[in-house]
């Protein structure tokens, strides 16, 4: 998502977010990174407490980096249904959808959540810049596809108490809002735009306003949420969190076949465990034969989610199914979970070792009294993410 700068290339190369006069502000260890040209925080003071405002509080996110794009026109939803693989057209109003979307040889391009907001009108928001291919998919459709990144401030609110302040901040009836719904309210007499959405899998919501008010809705979010434990953080606490909800991250759990070189290095959707998002019944959308062909065939690995022996996190590891066997793969995010008390990891494996259940070792090196030490231990696949609460699904929300 993001690597971290120095202060020199800070200020020659990228650009404060609309929230940057406030996280400055919260950036207690100065410690910054570039996503997609913007700087962002890694942690505001300390990543711990930050991790546990998510879990056990509120926690605010800058997520205004992200990539986000505008699609309207006649043929808005043909246009989305031939570049993704999931069926569009169940995307209803003011409803999000995570998707997919591919190249012709069915590898993944990006990720992404779809927000319909209003007939023949959609935004896209994705990780990394896509407007070059965004673009040249509109061949042949009468659709616009506009880059709305730097008009669009958005924060991630997200937590147990997440709803608590945003009541206080008088969103009324949020708490009736669904998992992936959309509610638009008026703040400051400009529409603000809330979706029950979020990179957590907890209970969240993501704001999204017009540039100039971000300072605004910061300060009185921040008033707001005082009482139920509200605390900024930074990119280094949401890392732990997505690995807990089992949450993949290009360039960790992918490379994005656009900026892959070595062939077989990209991954196709079979492969990252996204079946459920490819509708093979839509007549034609990019990489459909291909993922036809992958599907009869089977895919020959497959990301899996890992309980890990021990508690040293099984960073860059390489896996085994015996001790003194092979490689069969090798673990993409890893982290001691400090809520579940468990060493997790996601991993991708041989296919034929990646059924819930199923017993492998993890090779490990740790460092001890500078001195590196190596431990092969036992790791199990999981068959659901390891942090799934149901708060997460509730409506309106229970915060326990």
């Amino acid at each position: 998502m993001s690597q971290v700068i120095d202060k020199e290339h800070y200020r020659q190369y990228v650009w404060p977010t609309p929230f940057h006069e406030r996280t400055s502000q919260e950036n207690k260890m100065s410690v910054w990174s570039v996503w997609n040209g913007y700087t962002v925080s890694r942690s505001m003071e300390n990543t711990t407490y930050e991790y546990f405002a998510i879990r056990n509080s509120c926690s605010v996110l800058d997520i205004s980096p992200m990539s986000k794009f505008r699609v309207r026109g006649p043929d808005a939803l043909p246009y989305l249904e031939r570049l993704m693989a999931r069926n569009v057209s169940k995307i209803k109003e003011r409803r999000v959808g995570y998707t997919v979307w591919c190249n012709d040889k069915g590898e993944v391009v990006e990720d992404g959540t779809l927000f319909h907001l209003g007939p023949n009108e959609y935004r896209i928001c994705t990780q990394a810049h896509q407007r070059d291919w965004l673009q040249m998919a509109t061949l042949g459709f009468d659709v616009e596809v506009a880059e709305e990144t730097a008009e669009i401030a958005a924060l991630s609110v997200q937590g147990p108490t997440s709803c608590e302040v945003l009541k206080r901040l008088r969103l009324d009836g949020i708490e009736n809002l669904k998992p992936f719904g959309i509610e638009f309210f008026t703040f400051n007499g400009v529409k603000l735009m809330v979706s029950r959405t979020g990179y957590t899998g907890d209970l969240g919501y993501e704001l999204w306003i017009e540039k100039e008010q971000a300072l605004s809705l910061w300060d009185r979010l921040m008033d707001a949420g005082k009482d139920h434990g509200i605390r900024p953080i930074g990119l280094n606490a949401l890392e732990i969190v997505r690995i807990e909800a089992g949450f993949i991250e290009a360039h960790a759990e992918y490379s994005p076949a656009l900026e892959t070189v070595r062939n077989g290095h990209a991954r196709n959707p079979f492969e990252l465990d996204l079946d459920w998002l490819i509708d093979l019944e839509k007549p034609n959308f990019t990489g459909r034969k291909a993922l036809l062909q992958i599907k009869a065939k089977g895919p020959k690995r497959k990301l899996v989610k890992l309980d890990i022996e021990g508690n040293k996190p099984a960073e860059h590891s390489y896996i085994f199914f015996s001790k003194s066997g092979r490689k069969i793969g090798n673990t993409t995010s890893a982290v001691w979970s400090p809520t579940l008390k468990a060493n997790i990891a996601l991993a991708t494996v041989d296919a034929r070792y990646a059924n819930p259940g199923e017993k492998l070792w993890v090779e490990i090196y740790f460092q001890r009294e500078l001195q590196w030490h190596r431990a092969m231990v036992r790791a199990t696949v999981l068959e659901n993410a390891p942090w799934n609460p149901a708060r997460r699904r509730a409506t309106p929300p229970d915060p326990f």
